[in-house]
């Protein structure tokens, strides 16, 4: 092995250590609404002004542009001796506040949640559960991965996760809705459908379809309030808990971004409930070929973790 190869592993060992920065500039910027602050202005803004307008030093606004610049998330142009910043074109799509397709609360979610429960990461690993109660000061424990309790433990709390899974579904909701041609399921339940906005893609995309977002009280009184109104009159509601209570019954059970979210035996309990719930019928749908199949997944970004259920068990039902 060369010098040359030895300095290339070593510089990737160092790019994996200081990797969290990358995550905490980003999420710093967005949190002091760097990326609104060039959205709303007609022209690049100078670091004074944005760190004017944001309530920042000067000093340590430079510092976190430098670094924005250099993740290609900011460009700079030099004019009369001073250097400008405006967005990249993915900041304005994806990272202020008010983008089109924003993530900033997934961003603000992952910075102040997920980093901060990846310090106990060891001691998980080592003990073989969550490590919630370190995290959140508690005595109790939780046994799912993503400790919904806690999440929701207040109003402004819920709203704050159900925001960040709005985003999520901006993004790559499309491509997860349209993966396969579901056109000829017309009642669809949404399991853990949070904000709604999967069903919304749902009821956009395929006409003759009718949702029910099916989740607990507290999550879909806010969706009621802040997100699903009452003009959307083919989106309906259903409280519950997936793993103890009867679901509606349905052509169609949709589970994204939940399965991911509990252990092996938990999952199988929630896809017999399922499997009681769901109607007898045909398979029926467009056919595509493996290289149109391998195409549509690639583009779901990894987000399709099932979408099932249309009489996959229906003879062992029937007998």
């Amino acid at each position: 092995m060369s010098a040359s190869d030895d300095t290339d592993y070593v510089n990737k060992i160092i790019y994996y250590m200081q990797g969290f920065l990358v995550t905490k500039a980003m999420s710093s910027a967005s949190k002091l609404g760097v990326f609104d602050i060039l959205l709303n202005s007609n022209t690049p803004l100078s670091c004074a002004d944005i760190a004017e307008q944001a309530g920042c030093t000067v000093d340590g606004m430079n510092r976190l542009l430098t670094a924005c610049v250099e993740l290609e998330l900011l460009n700079a142009t030099q004019e009369n001796g001073k250097y400008l910043y405006s967005n990249t074109h993915l900041s304005r799509m994806c990272i202020a506040k008010s983008s089109p397709k924003s993530l900033y609360h997934i961003i603000q979610l992952m910075s102040d949640h997920n980093y901060l429960l990846s310090f106990y990461m060891a001691d998980s690993i080592r003990e073989g559960k969550s490590q919630y109660q370190k995290l959140f000061k508690v005595n109790h424990e939780h046994e799912d991965t993503f400790s919904f309790k806690l999440l929701y433990r207040s109003e402004e709390d819920t709203l704050r996760f159900i925001e960040s899974m709005d985003d999520i579904w901006k993004v790559c909701g499309k491509d997860v809705t349209t993966t396969f041609d579901l056109s000829h399921f017309n009642t669809i339940c949404d399991i853990g459908g949070c904000s709604g906005a999967v069903a919304k893609l749902f009821i956009s995309e395929y006409p003759n379809s009718r949702v029910t977002i099916f989740d607990l009280p507290e999550v879909l009184k806010i969706t009621k309030t802040h997100f699903v109104f009452p003009a959307e009159k083919r989106i309906s509601f259903h409280e519950g808990d997936f793993f103890k209570d009867p679901l509606p019954e349905a052509d169609l059970y949709v589970l994204a971004r939940v399965i991911h979210d509990w252990n092996d035996e938990q999952c199988l309990v929630l896809l017999k409930n399922i499997y009681k719930s769901c109607k007898p019928g045909n398979i029926r749908g467009r056919q595509r070929s493996p290289s149109q199949g391998r195409k549509h997944l690639k583009h779901s970004s990894g987000q399709l973790k099932i979408l099932s259920i249309k009489q996959f068990w229906s003879t062992a039902k029937d007998n």
